[in-house]
């Protein structure tokens, strides 16, 4: 892979023939897919240690969902921009880096909380961490992988969500259950500290705009990146991405708000031990949704070969079928029945996900990606990974008079029929996108 003598740079450092090999950019997709499951690990360990939590600090299920919601989500969400505009300017390799010590260093601190507002308070330190993340790694993605090849790329890195679900879940359960919860937080937070350190000494920084055939001498290396404000107007402005935001968001909405609580409703409403339902989220979660999540990064890049309107297609479609396993699994006694129910969700309900981040970066130009990005984040974290959790809690609370330990079930239910709603944005995104594509590719030219 060639380089200009500035790996670092804000350019990246393209030069006017640059060689990417194919080695090269699956490592670069493989320590960032590393960094992206190491965040939601560190994300995800406290949803497993919710109970546990409740009964020592004697907390309700509204406060649990603020310290799993909003408590990181809005930091979260709203520190991604600036880290992101920074990005489109400075090193993003720097950044990552940087970002991933710091929330590391906070996991470990969530494990020292004695009350409720110590553990908020770390959990905060958290998400200001994880905000540097992401958007820079959909950046550099997009930078190494043609369109055609994208949303497997996208799908590839939002494995990470279930890598981090099965980790944090299965081993944060049972060194909870064996050790204590306060153990857990050490054991899942040092090992980003290592991995900083092997990005720091082996990670270079890709050459921008490459894979959309970018040199440096294109005009997307001369002058300043676009300011916030204008990629905010491209949001609200570009039909297909508003309704795919739009769509996403209440599906994040939903994965959010089950997987936050689901290890408390095997407990609560199937009897389950710590150990026992942690070890079922995880294996589920994660390994059953990490296959949804491939399947749907291969099938939008075959299906969008031909017509990028297919990729939306698939996810109205995946929306709609998914609906009836969800509610059978939330409504069945049967404990084994309802899991196995819950296998049709958990894989089309990750379909959305790689080629969400794949048209998102598809449908901006090269120099507000890292933006893009970010604002995609912002978006889903404060009305998704915000609103889902609390909103269960808030619910679960408001029913537990009249359900007891079976407000959970019905929480859950309710606010995850908002994927139908899903559906809809997802066919309404499909009507502008062939052109909306266009549009972009002209911009950057």
């Amino acid at each position: 892979m060639t380089f200009n003598n500035n790996p670092n740079s804000a350019t990246g450092g393209a030069t006017s023939s640059p060689e990417v090999t194919e080695g090269y950019r699956r490592y670069i997709l493989f320590m960032l897919l590393m960094v992206f499951t190491f965040s939601h690990i560190d994300r995800h360990i406290l949803a497993v240690l919710l109970q546990p939590i409740k009964e020592e600090m004697l907390l309700s299920d509204t406060q649990l969902g603020f310290l799993t919601g909003f408590a990181f989500a809005f930091f979260y969400a709203t520190l991604a921009m600036p880290m992101a505009m920074w990005a489109d300017r400075h090193s993003r390799k720097n950044l990552i880096i940087v970002v991933l010590s710091v929330w590391s260093v906070l996991t470990m601190v969530c494990g020292l909380a004695t009350n409720f507002l110590q553990l908020a308070v770390a959990r905060i330190g958290v998400s200001i961490g994880e905000a540097g993340s992401s958007p820079p790694s959909h950046s550099m993605i997009a930078d190494i992988y043609p369109p055609e090849r994208r949303a497997t790329a996208m799908a590839v890195l939002a494995t990470g969500v279930n890598l981090g679900v099965f980790i944090g879940f299965y081993f944060g359960s049972w060194v909870a259950e064996i050790y204590d919860w306060r153990v857990a937080f050490f054991v899942v937070g040092g090992p980003g500290l290592i991995l900083a350190a092997i990005m720091w000494l082996t990670f270079r920084e890709p050459p921008r705009g490459h894979a959309d055939g970018h040199t440096a001498s294109s005009s997307i290396h001369k002058g300043p990146a676009p300011p916030l404000k204008v990629v905010f107007s491209r949001f609200w402005t570009v039909k297909s991405l508003r309704h795919l935001i739009v769509g996403a968001t209440l599906n994040v909405f939903v994965g959010y708000g089950v997987v936050a609580w689901v290890a408390s409703f095997l407990i609560r409403s199937h009897g389950m031990s710590l150990g026992e339902a942690g070890g079922k989220v995880g294996i589920y979660a994660g390994i059953v949704g990490l296959v949804g999540t491939l399947i749907g990064g291969y099938l939008s890049d075959r299906l969008g070969r031909g017509d990028p309107r297919r990729r939306m297609w698939l996810l109205a479609v995946a929306a709609v079928v998914a609906a009836p396993f969800y509610v059978g699994f939330l409504l069945v006694t049967d404990s084994e029945l309802a899991i196995n129910l819950w296998i049709v969700p958990l894989i089309l309900g990750a379909f959305y996900l790689p080629a969400t981040f794949a048209m998102v970066q598809g449908l901006s130009p090269v120099r507000m990606r890292s933006v893009s990005a970010a604002i995609l984040f912002f978006i889903l974290n404060i009305l998704g990974l915000g609103l889902g959790p609390q909103t269960v809690g808030i619910l679960s609370d408001y029913l537990a008079p009249e359900y007891g330990s079976d407000s959970l079930r019905y929480a859950m239910l309710i606010a995850g029929l908002a994927s139908l709603w899903a559906g809809v944005h997802f066919t309404l995104s499909a009507r502008t996108l062939r052109a909306d594509l266009e549009a972009t590719a002209a911009a950057d030219t």
